[in-house]
């Protein structure tokens, strides 16, 4: 998923922050180390000396002063670096340090976006969504069957397994989900322990009740004023990220607008071929009476639909709350 140009000049910006940060570390310890030292300063000069004595007789074609200033070199290195150790210190100290060694803290391995920045980039998002302290929460690590009667288990179980399934084969593999079931039955946290693998693993996830998708997206369309610049910077994540997350559906005031819009969202990312995962309170039949056939139809063609097993967990917690 592309960035906005704020966004990424901000990430950038952080980027640059980062390589000055490491120059001035390097320039404290070069200091310290050429006080602790003074009779590396000379050694140094000697060598870059015999450096440029080396690039002058390979102009010259000189290949026997060449050769004899290399052998010098080397063992003005060997002698430097034995120097450093003495006072506990290596090459490496007098080195640049990167907080990514593979990109050096530009973002980029030559034209390729760096690992790096894919992931400050999904941490931007993490943020922005604020998804940080909710996915701290719930997550797999969190999740607790001891809430499902018996009889739900091996439903709930095979929903777990099949999540697990979708984020080992996400980005190799398209699919999407529905997930059915009562207020409380676990829908959301479920879509939380997908959303905070997946982030982790530097997939972009936006996750969006179905009241804040369809908010966005009016007043990315009616409203002009100032106000409005962030709902249009945002508006074109709901069709580009990795993962779309669309919680509660059903919980919205729904109109014309709210189904034309929610039809024009599933249809453009199944032809991007862009995962989206809907959990709603509704029946198939209530979906289809809300939101057109047209709708239920794309659903039913391209999503793997699991119905969430028990009654309100929350409920339960609550009750077992106030007997203890």
């Amino acid at each position: 998923m592309s960035l906005q140009n704020t966004q990424y000049d901000a990430i950038m910006r952080a980027y640059a922050a980062r390589r000055t940060r490491h120059r001035k570390e390097l320039e404290q310890r070069l200091g310290e180390i050429h006080q602790k030292i003074p009779a590396l300063s000379e050694l140094e000069e000697e060598m870059i000396s015999l450096a440029a004595g080396q690039a002058r007789s390979a102009i010259e074609g000189n290949q026997k002063a060449k050769e004899m200033q290399r052998q010098k070199w080397l063992g003005l290195a060997q002698e430097k670096e034995a120097l450093l150790a003495i006072h506990g210190f290596s090459l490496k100290d007098l080195e640049l340090t990167y907080d990514c060694p593979d990109c050096q803290d530009t973002g980029y391995q030559g034209n390729v976006k760096c690992h790096c920045l894919k992931q400050a980039s999904i941490q931007y998002l993490y943020d922005q969504f604020h998804l940080k302290q909710i996915l701290e929460k719930e997550n797999f690590h969190t999740f607790s069957y001891s809430y499902y009667e018996e009889e739900e288990l091996a439903a709930i179980q095979r929903a777990v397994m099949d999540a697990q399934l979708f984020i080992e084969s996400f980005g190799r593999e398209f699919r999407n989900l529905l997930l059915l079931g009562e207020t409380g039955t676990g829908k959301t946290f479920l879509c939380n322990c997908i959303a905070k693998e997946l982030m982790d693993r530097c997939f972009s996830v936006v996750y969006l009740t179905a009241f804040e998708l369809f908010d966005l997206m009016a007043n990315a369309h009616f409203d002009r004023s100032a106000d409005a610049a962030a709902y249009r910077q945002s508006y074109p994540y709901i069709f580009e990220c990795d993962l779309l997350i669309i919680d509660d559906l059903g919980t919205e005031l729904n109109n014309s607008f709210v189904s034309s819009q929610l039809f024009l969202c599933i249809n453009e990312r199944v032809l991007k071929q862009r995962s989206t995962i809907i959990s709603s309170n509704l029946s198939l039949q209530a979906l289809r009476d809300s939101y057109s056939e047209r709708t239920l139809s794309r659903i039913t063609s391209f999503y793997t639909i699991w119905q969430m097993p028990g009654m309100d967990i929350r409920l339960k917690k609550k009750l077992l709350e106030n007997t203890l």
